[in-house]
Protein backbone atom coordinates (compact mmCIF):
# COMPACT_ATOMS: atom_id res chain seq x y z
CA UNK A 1 0.00 0.00 0.00
CA UNK A 2 1.69 3.53 -1.57
CA UNK A 3 2.50 6.30 0.45
CA UNK A 4 3.22 9.65 -1.74
CA UNK A 5 4.52 12.94 -0.44
CA UNK A 6 3.84 16.31 -1.68
CA UNK A 7 4.31 20.04 -0.97
CA UNK A 8 0.92 21.28 -0.46
CA UNK A 9 2.02 24.84 0.02
CA UNK A 10 3.98 27.58 2.17
CA UNK A 11 2.99 29.02 5.45
CA UNK A 12 5.31 31.22 7.76
CA UNK A 13 8.14 30.17 5.92
CA UNK A 14 7.84 26.76 6.13
CA UNK A 15 6.71 24.27 3.16
CA UNK A 16 3.33 22.34 4.43
CA UNK A 17 3.66 18.53 3.02
CA UNK A 18 0.12 16.53 2.15
CA UNK A 19 1.12 12.36 2.56
CA UNK A 20 -1.94 10.56 0.54
CA UNK A 21 -2.09 7.11 1.42
CA UNK A 22 -3.87 4.88 -1.23
CA UNK A 23 -5.31 1.23 -0.73
CA UNK A 24 -5.78 -1.68 -3.39
CA UNK A 25 -9.39 -0.67 -3.41
CA UNK A 26 -9.03 2.69 -4.60
CA UNK A 27 -9.81 4.22 -1.12
CA UNK A 28 -7.56 7.72 -0.45
CA UNK A 29 -6.36 9.09 2.95
CA UNK A 30 -4.90 12.24 2.96
CA UNK A 31 -3.19 14.45 5.30
CA UNK A 32 -1.86 17.64 6.22
CA UNK A 33 1.39 18.27 7.94
CA UNK A 34 0.02 21.38 9.29
CA UNK A 35 -2.30 20.99 12.70
CA UNK A 36 -1.59 16.93 11.51
CA UNK A 37 -4.95 18.02 9.42
CA UNK A 38 -7.46 15.16 7.63
CA UNK A 39 -7.47 16.38 4.36
CA UNK A 40 -8.91 13.69 2.33
CA UNK A 41 -11.06 10.02 3.11
CA UNK A 42 -12.37 8.88 -0.33
CA UNK A 43 -13.51 5.95 -1.44
CA UNK A 44 -14.33 4.13 -5.42
CA UNK A 45 -18.08 3.41 -5.75
CA UNK A 46 -19.62 2.46 -9.52
CA UNK A 47 -16.05 3.98 -10.49
CA UNK A 48 -16.54 7.33 -9.39
CA UNK A 49 -14.72 8.76 -6.48
CA UNK A 50 -17.07 9.46 -3.41
CA UNK A 51 -15.65 11.99 -0.65
CA UNK A 52 -16.60 11.31 2.78
CA UNK A 53 -15.33 14.16 4.81
CA UNK A 54 -15.59 17.60 4.01
CA UNK A 55 -12.32 19.20 3.37
CA UNK A 56 -10.53 22.22 1.29
CA UNK A 57 -8.17 22.03 -1.52
CA UNK A 58 -5.85 24.68 -1.21
CA UNK A 59 -3.60 25.55 2.13
CA UNK A 60 -5.02 29.23 2.07
CA UNK A 61 -8.45 28.24 2.95
CA UNK A 62 -7.52 25.79 5.98
CA UNK A 63 -5.04 28.52 7.47
CA UNK A 64 -8.07 30.95 6.89
CA UNK A 65 -11.12 28.97 8.83
CA UNK A 66 -11.73 29.17 12.43
CA UNK A 67 -13.79 25.81 12.10
CA UNK A 68 -10.79 23.60 13.10
CA UNK A 69 -11.27 21.65 9.88
CA UNK A 70 -9.93 18.30 9.93
CA UNK A 71 -7.40 19.43 12.39
CA UNK A 72 -5.75 17.58 15.30
CA UNK A 73 -7.29 19.41 18.43
CA UNK A 74 -5.36 19.68 21.99
CA UNK A 75 -3.58 19.34 24.25
CA UNK A 76 -7.61 19.65 25.51
CA UNK A 77 -10.42 19.46 23.15
CA UNK A 78 -13.16 21.48 23.74
CA UNK A 79 -14.12 24.31 26.36
CA UNK A 80 -12.31 24.48 30.04
CA UNK A 81 -14.21 26.84 32.03
CA UNK A 82 -12.53 30.51 32.76
CA UNK A 83 -9.14 28.78 31.48
CA UNK A 84 -8.27 27.63 35.30
CA UNK A 85 -6.90 24.44 36.01
CA UNK A 86 -5.73 22.70 39.28
CA UNK A 87 -3.33 20.04 39.13
CA UNK A 88 -1.06 19.07 42.45
CA UNK A 89 -2.50 21.85 44.09
CA UNK A 90 -1.08 24.63 41.83
CA UNK A 91 -3.41 26.89 39.75
CA UNK A 92 -3.01 27.49 36.19
CA UNK A 93 -4.51 30.08 33.68
CA UNK A 94 -4.64 28.72 30.27
CA UNK A 95 -5.23 30.97 27.70
CA UNK A 96 -8.82 32.51 27.47
CA UNK A 97 -10.24 32.76 23.40
CA UNK A 98 -14.00 32.05 23.89
CA UNK A 99 -16.30 33.64 26.41
CA UNK A 100 -13.92 33.85 28.97
CA UNK A 101 -12.75 30.20 28.21
CA UNK A 102 -10.22 27.77 26.82
CA UNK A 103 -11.10 26.17 23.85
CA UNK A 104 -9.04 23.53 21.60
CA UNK A 105 -5.76 24.38 23.09
CA UNK A 106 -5.49 28.33 22.33
CA UNK A 107 -3.88 29.85 19.81
CA UNK A 108 -0.68 27.68 20.03
CA UNK A 109 -2.84 23.96 20.15
CA UNK A 110 -1.95 20.98 17.62
CA UNK A 111 -4.36 22.57 15.08
CA UNK A 112 -1.54 25.24 14.64
CA UNK A 113 1.57 23.47 14.57
CA UNK A 114 3.83 22.42 11.96
CA UNK A 115 4.60 18.56 12.26
CA UNK A 116 7.46 16.28 11.26
CA UNK A 117 5.44 13.33 9.29
CA UNK A 118 7.31 10.07 8.39
CA UNK A 119 5.21 7.80 5.65
CA UNK A 120 5.08 4.48 6.46
CA UNK A 121 3.85 1.05 3.89
CA UNK A 122 3.12 -2.67 4.86
CA UNK A 123 1.12 -5.30 3.08
CA UNK A 124 -2.24 -4.23 4.83
CA UNK A 125 -1.46 -0.77 5.17
CA UNK A 126 -0.42 2.70 5.08
CA UNK A 127 0.08 6.11 6.31
CA UNK A 128 1.74 8.41 7.86
CA UNK A 129 3.67 9.41 11.40
CA UNK A 130 3.78 12.84 12.65
CA UNK A 131 5.76 14.41 15.81
CA UNK A 132 6.26 17.59 17.68
CA UNK A 133 7.95 18.37 20.34
CA UNK A 134 5.76 21.25 22.57
CA UNK A 135 7.26 22.87 25.04
CA UNK A 136 5.09 24.31 28.11
CA UNK A 137 6.18 27.48 27.49
CA UNK A 138 4.44 27.96 23.94
CA UNK A 139 0.66 26.15 24.93
CA UNK A 140 0.66 27.25 28.28
CA UNK A 141 0.05 23.75 29.46
CA UNK A 142 1.81 22.56 32.34
CA UNK A 143 5.19 20.52 31.51
CA UNK A 144 6.86 19.36 27.82
CA UNK A 145 5.12 17.25 25.62
CA UNK A 146 6.30 14.78 23.21
CA UNK A 147 3.50 13.88 20.51
CA UNK A 148 2.72 11.44 18.23
CA UNK A 149 0.16 11.50 16.13
CA UNK A 150 -0.65 7.99 13.51
CA UNK A 151 -2.44 8.43 10.47
CA UNK A 152 -3.50 4.45 9.18
CA UNK A 153 -5.71 3.52 5.93
CA UNK A 154 -6.31 0.04 5.95
CA UNK A 155 -7.13 -2.91 3.10
CA UNK A 156 -10.22 -2.66 4.90
CA UNK A 157 -11.57 0.95 4.34
CA UNK A 158 -10.68 1.58 7.98
CA UNK A 159 -8.48 4.85 9.62
CA UNK A 160 -7.05 5.03 12.19
CA UNK A 161 -5.91 8.10 14.24
CA UNK A 162 -3.03 7.09 17.63
CA UNK A 163 -2.49 10.14 19.94
CA UNK A 164 0.41 9.07 21.98
CA UNK A 165 2.11 12.00 24.25
CA UNK A 166 4.77 12.20 26.86
CA UNK A 167 5.34 14.78 29.50
CA UNK A 168 8.15 16.02 31.91
CA UNK A 169 5.17 17.29 34.01
CA UNK A 170 1.55 16.12 35.10
CA UNK A 171 -0.52 18.01 32.49
CA UNK A 172 -3.96 17.58 30.71
CA UNK A 173 -4.02 15.36 27.81
CA UNK A 174 -7.71 15.20 25.79
CA UNK A 175 -6.77 15.42 22.00
CA UNK A 176 -9.39 14.59 19.12
CA UNK A 177 -9.87 15.18 15.10
CA UNK A 178 -12.01 18.29 14.51
CA UNK A 179 -13.26 15.77 11.20
CA UNK A 180 -16.40 17.16 9.55
CA UNK A 181 -18.98 14.50 7.50
CA UNK A 182 -21.12 14.92 4.55
CA UNK A 183 -21.67 11.28 3.20
CA UNK A 184 -24.34 12.62 0.37
CA UNK A 185 -23.83 11.69 -2.87
CA UNK A 186 -21.00 14.17 -4.38
CA UNK A 187 -21.79 15.79 -1.24
CA UNK A 188 -24.05 17.77 -3.12
CA UNK A 189 -26.82 17.56 -0.60
CA UNK A 190 -26.86 19.51 3.06
CA UNK A 191 -26.70 17.14 6.08
CA UNK A 192 -30.81 17.33 6.24
CA UNK A 193 -29.71 14.37 3.69
CA UNK A 194 -27.64 12.82 6.10
CA UNK A 195 -28.38 10.35 9.46
CA UNK A 196 -26.69 10.34 12.79
CA UNK A 197 -26.66 7.23 15.65
CA UNK A 198 -25.07 7.76 18.54
CA UNK A 199 -24.86 5.07 21.36
CA UNK A 200 -25.19 7.16 24.35
CA UNK A 201 -28.56 7.59 26.27
CA UNK A 202 -27.03 11.12 28.01
CA UNK A 203 -25.64 14.24 26.88
CA UNK A 204 -23.70 17.05 29.20
CA UNK A 205 -26.01 20.12 30.22
CA UNK A 206 -24.66 23.25 28.93
CA UNK A 207 -24.36 26.79 30.19
CA UNK A 208 -24.87 29.62 27.93
CA UNK A 209 -21.11 29.75 27.41
CA UNK A 210 -21.54 25.86 26.21
CA UNK A 211 -19.05 24.93 29.29
CA UNK A 212 -20.79 21.90 31.09
CA UNK A 213 -22.73 22.12 34.85
CA UNK A 214 -21.78 18.72 35.34
CA UNK A 215 -24.89 17.39 35.41
CA UNK A 216 -25.85 14.37 32.95
CA UNK A 217 -29.31 14.82 30.71
CA UNK A 218 -31.65 11.74 29.71
CA UNK A 219 -32.05 12.51 25.58
CA UNK A 220 -34.43 9.90 25.52
CA UNK A 221 -37.74 11.08 23.25
CA UNK A 222 -36.52 14.78 22.38
CA UNK A 223 -34.31 16.44 19.87
CA UNK A 224 -30.94 14.64 21.02
CA UNK A 225 -32.55 11.40 21.34
CA UNK A 226 -30.12 9.80 18.18
CA UNK A 227 -29.96 6.49 19.83
CA UNK A 228 -31.64 5.30 16.74
CA UNK A 229 -30.36 7.03 13.15
CA UNK A 230 -31.92 9.97 12.58
CA UNK A 231 -32.02 12.45 9.86
CA UNK A 232 -30.31 15.71 10.73
CA UNK A 233 -32.85 17.48 9.28
CA UNK A 234 -35.58 16.23 11.08
CA UNK A 235 -33.50 16.25 14.40
CA UNK A 236 -32.84 20.39 13.64
CA UNK A 237 -36.93 20.52 12.94
CA UNK A 238 -37.43 18.99 16.26
CA UNK A 239 -34.47 21.02 17.79
CA UNK A 240 -36.42 24.29 16.87
CA UNK A 241 -39.86 23.34 18.00
CA UNK A 242 -38.41 21.59 21.71
CA UNK A 243 -36.35 25.20 22.41
CA UNK A 244 -35.83 27.23 19.49
CA UNK A 245 -32.44 25.81 18.79
CA UNK A 246 -30.82 25.97 15.37
CA UNK A 247 -27.93 24.11 16.06
CA UNK A 248 -26.10 20.77 17.72
CA UNK A 249 -22.95 21.31 19.77
CA UNK A 250 -23.52 19.21 22.04
CA UNK A 251 -21.39 16.71 23.98
CA UNK A 252 -23.10 12.70 24.82
CA UNK A 253 -21.88 10.49 26.87
CA UNK A 254 -20.55 7.07 24.87
CA UNK A 255 -19.54 3.80 25.93
CA UNK A 256 -16.16 2.91 24.61
CA UNK A 257 -15.91 -0.13 22.75
CA UNK A 258 -14.06 -1.43 19.55
CA UNK A 259 -16.20 -3.34 18.65
CA UNK A 260 -19.87 -1.36 18.79
CA UNK A 261 -19.09 1.96 17.47
CA UNK A 262 -19.85 5.18 19.62
CA UNK A 263 -21.67 6.68 16.74
CA UNK A 264 -22.61 6.10 12.85
CA UNK A 265 -23.25 8.29 10.00
CA UNK A 266 -24.44 7.65 6.59
CA UNK A 267 -27.05 9.44 4.02
CA UNK A 268 -30.59 8.81 4.23
CA UNK A 269 -30.53 6.76 0.70
CA UNK A 270 -28.75 4.08 2.24
CA UNK A 271 -25.60 4.29 0.12
CA UNK A 272 -23.20 4.63 2.24
CA UNK A 273 -21.92 5.35 5.76
CA UNK A 274 -19.44 5.16 8.22
CA UNK A 275 -18.94 3.83 11.77
CA UNK A 276 -16.90 5.60 14.61
CA UNK A 277 -14.91 3.87 17.54
CA UNK A 278 -13.53 5.34 20.37
CA UNK A 279 -11.52 4.31 23.68
CA UNK A 280 -13.10 7.66 25.22
CA UNK A 281 -16.30 8.28 26.99
CA UNK A 282 -16.91 11.41 25.05
CA UNK A 283 -18.40 12.18 21.81
CA UNK A 284 -18.97 16.21 20.61
CA UNK A 285 -21.37 16.83 17.43
CA UNK A 286 -21.44 20.08 15.67
CA UNK A 287 -23.29 21.46 12.48
CA UNK A 288 -22.02 23.66 10.70
CA UNK A 289 -22.25 25.46 7.18
CA UNK A 290 -18.55 24.97 6.10
CA UNK A 291 -19.74 26.69 2.45
CA UNK A 292 -20.26 30.35 4.79
CA UNK A 293 -23.40 31.26 2.22
CA UNK A 294 -25.60 31.01 4.81
CA UNK A 295 -27.72 28.33 3.40
CA UNK A 296 -28.70 25.16 5.05
CA UNK A 297 -25.82 22.88 7.48
CA UNK A 298 -23.44 20.99 4.97
CA UNK A 299 -21.13 19.27 7.27
CA UNK A 300 -21.12 17.37 10.90
CA UNK A 301 -18.18 17.23 13.27
CA UNK A 302 -17.81 14.21 15.12
CA UNK A 303 -15.56 15.27 18.06
CA UNK A 304 -14.31 11.81 19.85
CA UNK A 305 -12.74 12.49 23.34
CA UNK A 306 -13.11 12.26 26.88
CA UNK A 307 -15.89 14.43 27.95
CA UNK A 308 -15.27 18.13 27.65
CA UNK A 309 -14.09 20.29 30.99
CA UNK A 310 -13.49 16.59 32.60
CA UNK A 311 -10.31 18.55 34.93
CA UNK A 312 -13.72 20.40 36.28
CA UNK A 313 -16.28 17.56 36.69
CA UNK A 314 -14.36 14.28 38.46
CA UNK A 315 -17.51 12.51 37.23
CA UNK A 316 -16.16 12.91 33.89
CA UNK A 317 -13.42 10.90 33.85
CA UNK A 318 -9.64 11.90 34.14
CA UNK A 319 -7.41 13.35 31.49
CA UNK A 320 -4.28 14.20 33.48
CA UNK A 321 -1.37 12.55 31.87
CA UNK A 322 1.24 12.24 34.93
CA UNK A 323 5.00 12.79 34.34
CA UNK A 324 7.13 10.09 32.63
CA UNK A 325 3.53 8.07 31.59
CA UNK A 326 3.21 7.62 28.22
CA UNK A 327 -0.51 7.64 26.78
CA UNK A 328 -1.88 6.98 23.99
CA UNK A 329 -5.64 6.65 22.48
CA UNK A 330 -7.02 6.18 19.65
CA UNK A 331 -9.90 6.71 16.99
CA UNK A 332 -11.19 4.67 14.12
CA UNK A 333 -13.64 4.89 11.75
CA UNK A 334 -14.75 2.48 9.12
CA UNK A 335 -16.15 2.79 6.00
CA UNK A 336 -19.29 0.75 4.95
CA UNK A 337 -20.89 0.56 1.30
CA UNK A 338 -24.43 0.35 1.65
CA UNK A 339 -26.96 -1.66 -1.02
Amino acid sequence: MAVTVEDFGQHEGKTIQRFVATNQNGTRLAVLSLGATWQEFSVIESAQRQQLIYHYDNLAAYVATDSQLGKVIGRVAGRIKDGQVELNGQSYQLETTEKGNAIHGGTHGFSTLNFVGTPFDTATSSGVIFTRQISSALDQYPGDLTLTVKYTLTADDEVTIEFTAHSTADTLFNPTNHVYWNVTDGQKCSIDQQWLQINGVKRAELRADKTPTGQLLDVKGSAYDFTSAKPMGQALQRLAQENGGTEFDDAYLVKPSATTPIAQVGDIAGKRHVEIFSERNGLVIYTANLAGNGGAYDALATEAQALPDAVHHAAFGSIVLPAGVTMRTAIRYRYVAGK
